[in-house]
């Protein structure tokens, strides 16, 4: 419950049905990019998006915290870059964070997920 409210109801959450996910390793992309996305995309507009862990920059954005951090590192990231890592609010991340890489979680890395990996020393997926 967040100020009197109930979450949102999870949404699906492929990637950890995806067996040898590669991405419950890594977390690269976590500790790499800036992450902006809408402020309708807060809990407290309507969206997803836990209040806390956010900061508005304007009417219109808002960014994730610690992702504008040098080194970035996005405050819902858990665990260790390269170890084990993963999301602590995947069912509820923002736009771009679930456009990033949308084939990682098949071991197919794109562009940016690829350079992200590179910023912590891991190999480019298949």
């Amino acid at each position: 419950m967040t100020a009197g409210r109930p979450l949102p109801a999870p949404l699906p959450a492929p990637i950890a049905s995806v067996p040898d996910n590669p991405c419950l390793s890594c977390g690269a992309c976590c500790a790499s990019f800036r992450v902006d996305f809408s402020c309708e995309e807060l809990q407290s507009r309507g969206g997803s998006v836990p209040d806390g862990l956010a900061v508005e920059l304007s009417d219109h954005t808002a960014r994730m915290r610690g992702s504008d951090h040098q080194p970035p590192r996005c405050a819902a990231l858990v665990g260790q870059v390269g170890l084990r890592a993963s999301c602590g609010i995947h069912e509820w991340r923002p736009g771009p964070c679930r456009e990033f890489a949308l084939l990682a979680p098949l071991g197919r890395g794109d562009e940016a997920c690829t350079r992200a990996r590179a910023r912590h020393g891991l190999a480019a997926l298949g």
